[in-house]
């Protein structure tokens, strides 16, 4: 049991690290160009129409 308590204890040293690891993951999604038009459709609902064909088809032309 001890080795699994000195494991936690060292694991918990780089909270600091392993949270900027996942922040620096999620920006990347973010800004990665393939999700550019996704996400600027998706920006753009609260602005549509509820009778705007381009919403009914997922931002598609």
């Amino acid at each position: 049991m001890e080795t699994l308590q000195d494991i936690a204890d060292f694991a918990r040293q780089f909270w600091g690290v392993w949270l900027m690891v996942f922040f620096m993951g999620i920006v990347a999604y973010a800004y990665w160009p393939r999700n550019r038009d996704r996400f600027d459709s998706n920006a753009m609902i609260p602005l549509r129409d509820d009778e705007d064909k381009e919403w009914t088809n997922g931002g598609r032309p």
